[in-house]
């Protein structure tokens, strides 16, 4: 099997979606930690910046790899064409 073309919008979708759930994942470790290794008199800083991680780190995380997957299927399918793309074997 010879994977020689992507279709870009649909893999930058996926890979946006799974980015977006990456920087969730993010986003609720870096609230644990704002939240638990912070002292008393900073405890509105701390968790101001873990309720932003996990609103904006999902966005960045999602919003940078559909960007970055569309181009790079771009880039993909331009070398497949003039080297004959991807082989993968499978049972």
């Amino acid at each position: 099997m010879v994977i020689k073309r992507i279709e870009p919008l649909q893999c930058a979708k996926v890979v946006g979606t799974l980015y977006a759930l990456l920087g969730f994942i993010i986003g609720l470790l870096f609230t644990l930690f704002a939240l638990g290794g912070i002292g008393a008199g900073t405890l509105p800083f701390g968790a101001i910046f873990g309720i932003g991680a996990v609103i904006l780190l999902p966005l960045l995380y999602g919003c940078i790899g559909f960007i970055m997957t569309l181009i790079m299927t771009g880039f993909y399918n331009l070398v497949a064409g003039w080297v004959g793309g991807i082989v993968l074997q499978v049972e």
